[in-house]
């Protein structure tokens, strides 16, 4: 199963992003959405499940929207949240992954027999930093991690 990971578009939805979530079985974009129509485009590549950003607080269509998720995905315990100061101490029961948003810092680290997982940002470039999305592989119980700079 191939999960696709988006963040902080911030309003923009680069067809390099489209092109590279294509063929995801379920999409989760972890926040700072900024525009409804990402979340109808992301939709049409496939199931979508998203969190609020700090700076989708005051959009009156994103007001319906969760600070966090926790989810089961290809049998493997997903937790979606913006930012990773947000992020319980004490996570759920069976979460092996956290995916966060909010620095724009891609990142994979493990820790504790958690995969923390940040795509960095998809949208509008902030200092020097890369514009990519992330990939989850699960198989057979097995979860792996991936990073995609979008060419640009």
């Amino acid at each position: 199963m191939k999960i696709g990971l988006i963040s902080d578009t911030h309003g923009l939805l680069r067809p390099e992003a489209l092109a590279a979530l294509a063929g995801c079985a379920h999409i989760l974009h972890a926040g700072d959405i900024g525009k409804p129509e990402i979340l109808d485009a992301l939709r049409q590549i496939a199931p979508l499940t998203v969190v609020r950003g700090n700076n989708d607080e005051n959009l009156e269509w994103a007001a319906e929207l969760p600070l966090a998720v926790e989810l089961q995905l290809g049998g493997v315990g997903l937790y979606l949240v913006h930012e990773r100061a947000h992020v319980p101490a004490g996570l759920p029961d069976g979460v092996r992954v956290v995916i966060t948003g909010h620095s724009h810092k891609p990142l994979i680290e493990e820790r504790d027999g958690i995969l923390w997982v940040n795509p960095g940002s998809a949208g509008p470039r902030r200092f020097k930093l890369p514009i990519s999305v992330g990939l989850l592989h699960i198989e057979d119980g097995a979860v792996r991690a991936e990073l995609l700079e979008l060419t640009l």
